[in-house]
C-alpha cells in the first residue's frame, strides 16, 4: 500500500500556521529544512513546505486544531535520529513537520519520589545530566543520546544498553501529557507507580510514533546513582556461551547486571579498522565477545570481586576464553566506545542491510546460527555483522555487502534479506522490530508477522483517535 496522492498546501494556509507560533516558531528556508527531510542513513528523503517549532503545549494545541480543521497532515519529529522513516515526510510536499525541540524545559525533579518531569524536546543527555545533579540516575542510554529527544524516545519506545536492568523507555515512563488529534490535552503527568483505575492510556502513545497524539511532556522514573561499577570485555567461543555466562552473572550478582552486549569478531574488526586510536581489548582475536557490566549502590569493592568470580567460573566452564577488566573510568569508557562505534563502522564497508530483531534470550544462539547460514546461502560473500543487547534478547543482525560489490546493487536485496531474517525471527516467536519501531520501513511487513486480529485492533485504535488521519499518516499502520 502506498501513501495517498498529494495536494500542495496553499500559501494562505501556511501563513495561518505561521501566525500561531510567531516568527521564531516556523522555518521555510530550504537549507534549514534540508536536514529534517533526510533520514541519517539516506534510506528516506521527503519534502515539506514548512517546519513548525512550537514553544509550549498551547501552541501545539493551536497547530493541531488548525490541522484538523483544514485536514493538514503533520509529521512529528524529535532529534531526527529514527531509523525506520517514521520521522520523515513523504515526497508530496503536503505534510508539515512538527518539531518539539523548543519545548526543552525540565519542569520538575522529585528525588524522594525518584521522578523527573520533562518536556518532549529535552535532549536525552540533558535529562541524564539533570538527574546526576540531583544525585540520581536516568538510565536510558543510546548511541544518539546527544541529539535524540525524550519525545522521540517515548514515541519509538527506545531501548539501549541498560534495558536488561532498568527496562526500555516504556518501563521508565510514569505519566504523559499528550495533545490529541482533536486538540484536547490529556494531562496524565502523574508520578504514580500504582494507578489501577482503568485502561492504561499511557502505553497507547509510547511506541505509537506520533500517530495517535503528540507527546508534549512526561514524568520519567529515576534510580539511585551507582557508586561502583565493574566492566569486562570478555572473549567467548560462541553465542551459546554468552547465554550461559549471562545466567552465571545474574545468579552471582542478584540483579546487578547492568549491561550485557554481544559483539562478533567482524563487528570488532570494522571498529578497529575505521576508527584510529581504537585498540583491541584482548591480546588475541576470538570469534565472539561480550561486554559485561555490573553496578552497585555500594562502593565497597565487592562488585569488582564479583566480576572476578564470575569470570573465573566462566573460565572453568569453558565459557570465557580471555577477558580484560577495566581498571579505570577511562578504560571503561574505551570499552563502551567500541560498542558505540559498531554501527557507524559498517558504513565505510559499503552497503549494509540492517535487521533489528528480538527473540527469547534462550533462542538467540539458534537464531544467530540459522539466520547467518540462511543469508550466506542466499548471497555468498555477504558479511554478517551481529552485535547488540543479547541480555534482553535483541540483536542487530546487520549484513554488509560482499567485498567488491556495488553498494546500490547490494541494497536491491534489502527486501529479500529482510524476509529471510524475519521469517526465522517469526518462527522463533520473535519480533521484527525490537527497538527501532515500524515507521515507513515495516508498515507493510508487519501485516505478515502479526495476526489479522492484532492488525485490525491497531487500525481501530488509529481510526478512533485520528479519524481524519492527520498525525503521521503512512506510518505504523494503515487506517
Amino acid at each position: 500500500m502506498n501513501a495517498p496522492l498529494a495536494t500542495p498546501l496553499p500559501t494562505a494556509l501556511l501563513d495561518r500556521f505561521k501566525d500561531l507560533v510567531g516568527p521564531k516558531g516556523w522555518v521555510t528556508d530550504p537549507d534549514v529544512l534540508a536536514p529534517h527531510l533526510r533520514e541519517q542513513r539516506d534510506l528516506y528523503v521527503g519534502a515539506s513546505p514548512m517546519l513548525l517549532r512550537p514553544a509550549n503545549t498551547e501552541e501545539v494545541v493551536a497547530i493541531i486544531k488548525l490541522a484538523r480543521e483544514t485536514r493538514t497532515k503533520l509529521v512529528p519529529q524529535g532529534g531526527n535520529t529514527g531509523l525506520v522513516g517514521g520521522n520523515i515526510p513523504f515526497m508530496g510536499n503536503d505534510e508539515i513537520i512538527l518539531s518539539l525541540q523548543r519545548m526543552n524545559k525540565i519542569r520538575a525533579i522529585d528525588p524522594l519520589n525518584d521522578t523527573i518531569t520533562v518536556e518532549a524536546g529535552c535532549i536525552l543527555q540533558q535529562v541524564q545530566q539533570a538527574a546526576r545533579e540531583a544525585d540520581r540516575l536516568f538510565p536510558l542510554s543510546i548511541g544518539s543520546e546527544g541529539s535524540c529527544t525524550i519525545g522521540g524516545n517515548l514515541s519509538t519506545n527506545a531501548g539501549g544498553n541498560a534495558v536488561l536492568r532498568y527496562g526500555n523507555t516504556r518501563d521508565l515512563a510514569l505519566g504523559l501529557e499528550v495533545v490529541l488529534p482533536d486538540g484536547q490535552v490529556w494531562n496524565g503527568l502523574r508520578g504514580l507507580r500504582k494507578d489501577n483505575t482503568g485502561y492504561d492510556l499511557r502505553d497507547l502513545f509510547i511506541g505509537g510514533e506520533g500517530t495517535l497524539g503528540i507527546i508534549t511532556a512526561a514524568v520519567m522514573k529515576l534510580h539511585p546513582m551507582p557508586r561502583a561499577m565493574a566492566t569486562a570485555f570478555t572473549a567467548i567461543p560462541n553465542p551459546s556461551a554468552a547465554i550461559e555466562l549471562l545466567a552465571t552473572a545474574k545468579a552471582a550478582t542478584g540483579g546487578q547486571v547492568t549491561g550485557f552486549e554481544i559483539i562478533s569478531r567482524l563487528s570488532l574488526e570494522f571498529a578497529l579498522k575505521h576508527n584510529p586510536g581504537t585498540n583491541d581489548p584482548v591480546a588475541e582475536p576470538h570469534p565472539w565477545y561480550v561486554l559485561m557490566e555490573f553496578s552497585s549502590g555500594r562502593d565497597d569493592g565487592n562488585i569488582g570481586e564479583t566480576m572476578e568470580a564470575v569470570l573465573a567460573e566462566g573460565f572453568e566452564k569453558g565459557l570465557v576464553l580471555d577477558a580484560a577488566i577495566a581498571q579505570s573510568d577511562t578504560q571503561r569508557a574505551a570499552f563502551w566506545k567500541i560498542r558505540e562505534l559498531l554501527s557507524s563502522s559498517q558504513k565505510p564497508e559499503g552497503g549494509s542491510i540492517k535487521c533489528d530483531i528480538s527473540v527469547p534470550v534462550s533462542k538467540m544462539p539458534d537464531f544467530i546460527e540459522q539466520a547467518s547460514k540462511a543469508v550466506e546461502a542466499y548471497l555468498p560473500g555477504i558479511r554478517v555483522v551481529a552485535f547488540g543487547h543479547i541480555g534482553d534478547g535483541n540483536v542487530h543482525f546487520n549484513c554488509s555487502q560482499p567485498v567488491g560489490w556495488d553498494r546500490l546493487d547490494f541494497l536491491k536485496h534489502w527486501d529479500a534479506v529482510h524476509q529471510i531474517v524475519h521469517d526465522i525471527t517469526y518462527d522463533m516467536q520473535g519480533s521484527i522490530s525490537a527497538e527501532h519501531g515500524v515507521g515507513r520501513m515495516k508498515i507493510d511487513e508487519i501485516v505478515h508477522y502479526k495476526s489479522p486480529v492484532e492488525i485490525e485492533m491497531m487500525r481501530k485504535i488509529k481510526r478512533a483517535f485520528d479519524p481524519d488521519n492527520i498525525l503521521n499518516p503512512g506510518k505504523v499502520v494503515w487506517p
